[in-house]
């Protein structure tokens, strides 16, 4: 039973993850020759500030992102 976790930050809607989980249950399904029912997908959504790059948590401004 393959398990994909997709963590992001929050925001996306349902029918966002409702594409994703289709295009990773198909192509994890070709992939690793099993069937779509076996895979399962967790989403885990993160906020802005319990997330950082560079160091940088992202709910604060930084000169490297744009």
């Amino acid at each position: 039973m393959p398990v994909i976790r997709i963590e992001m930050l929050s925001g996306r809607s349902r029918q966002q993850k409702k594409a994703l989980a289709d295009v990773f249950t198909r192509e994890m399904a070709a992939i690793a020759k099993c069937a779509p029912a076996a895979i399962q997908i967790v989403f885990t959504d993160v906020e802005k500030g319990d997330w950082a790059v560079g160091g940088v948590l992202n709910d604060e401004p930084s000169p490297a992102r744009s």
